[in-house]
């Protein structure tokens, strides 16, 4: 592991929506200046096998090769939604404790974040969908992304969250508002 730099004012942070079938991930680097994203994809899972427990130790793998090869401090992950099938949500269950296993291994800080929380934090309302949550990163990174990485983008928008939450009480001149009226008079480019 390289040698953490007393110096470095930003933070690098993996985020994970996790998935038996497709994992998205996102990899950024984010200051009190700038959040630029390093890297964002999915891994897929369909194809390897039926059996669930060999998916699983790719997840393992995979989000293991993820951390070697960018070195984050912080992993934010999101939690499963609570669903009316309930195989599908141990299934998914089991791939974020695999996901979040590879990140203790690595000795990561691992914060896992509801889905509301998630778009609450990025759009301003917990029930956007994938779509208003991409538009939304778009946005605020001045970044274009492909509609087939929605799984991508909810990891994405998972990192931005993780970022928020641990950032914002601590930033020097950070304007906190009452209402959504100040808000928008200071961010004109946040609406659509």
């Amino acid at each position: 592991m390289e040698q953490l730099n007393p110096t470095k004012t930003s933070k690098r942070i993996l985020g994970i929506d996790p998935g038996t079938n497709v994992l998205g991930f996102a990899i950024i680097d984010a200051d009190k200046k700038e959040i630029k994203v390093i890297e964002i994809g999915v891994l897929t899972f369909a194809h390897i096998s039926d059996d669930h427990t060999v998916k699983l130790r790719y997840i393992f793998e995979q989000v293991q090769d993820l951390i070697r090869q960018h070195q984050p401090e912080e992993m934010a992950i999101e939690a499963p939604f609570f669903g009316k099938n309930v195989q599908s949500m141990l299934k998914l269950g089991r791939a974020q404790g695999v996901a979040i296993a590879a990140g203790m291994v690595n000795k990561l800080v691992i914060t896992e974040y509801m889905p509301k929380k998630i778009k609450q934090a990025v759009t301003g309302n917990g029930n956007a969908s994938k779509e208003q949550v991409a538009g939304m990163l778009e946005k605020i990174l001045h970044t274009k992304f492909s509609e087939k990485y929605f799984d991508a983008t909810d990891a994405l928008a998972t990192a931005l969250c993780h970022w928020y939450q641990n950032s914002s009480p601590g930033l020097p001149g950070k304007k906190s508002y009452s209402n959504w009226k100040g808000f928008l008079k200071d961010n004109p480019g946040r609406t659509k």
